[in-house]
């Protein structure tokens, strides 16, 4: 079983997770509702088996805790894929949530990278959550995790279906790019 888990605690926050990319179920203790009903669609579509405790200084603010749990998300992801053998790297998908439609484009690499193609339109509020803090999470999961992520928002409107519809395409894309589909590592360099 490829898995993984990561602790970092800070003055701020204090974040444990418990990753396997090879399933299991969702355990969250997060002080965020809405970031809990993300994380939950990211561990089915991803087919992962995910624990989060968090605790975090929520009384400032809910930015601290949600990037410290995408740093701590994306160091678990990169331990539990190890020396990457035999994995399909690359991995591409395509979520429509109603009016609103995401592609995420991913390359397991070993170089980190996030840009968010289709404007500036992560505003507002749903639920619990400042939705430019998707954006960070995201940001914070890709560098702690050494991958490339291209987010496309082709159609957006209802802020919980936009967050929501990238939470699901990154999980289906990252399904298909950690898959096991061979035995040596997917890159001339023999290295990611």
């Amino acid at each position: 079983m490829r898995k993984a888990t990561v602790t970092r605690k800070t003055k701020e926050t204090d974040i444990t997770v418990m990753l396997c990319l090879d399933g299991g179920e969702f355990n969250p203790d997060i002080p965020s509702g809405f970031l809990t009903h993300m994380l939950d669609a990211f561990a089915r579509h991803g087919g992962l088996g995910l624990k989060v405790d968090a605790r975090g200084d929520v009384h400032v603010d809910l930015h601290h805790t949600v990037e410290d749990i995408g740093i701590v998300l994306g160091r678990a992801l990169k331990k539990a894929l190890g020396e990457k053998k035999g994995i399909t790297r690359y991995g591409l998908a395509k979520v429509p949530m109603d009016e609103s439609l995401v592609e995420a484009c991913l390359d397991i690499s070993g170089r980190p990278y996030f840009q968010i193609h289709g404007g500036d339109v992560f505003h507002g509020q749903a639920g619990d959550l400042d939705l430019e803090l998707v954006p960070e999470f995201f940001r914070a999961l890709v560098f702690n995790a050494g991958v490339t992520l291209h987010l496309s928002v082709i159609s957006s409107g209802n802020g919980h279906h936009l967050a929501e519809a990238c939470f699901k395409a990154l999980a289906r894309a990252l399904k298909e790019a950690a898959a096991v589909t061979g035995v040596e590592v997917p890159s001339t360099k023999e290295r990611l």
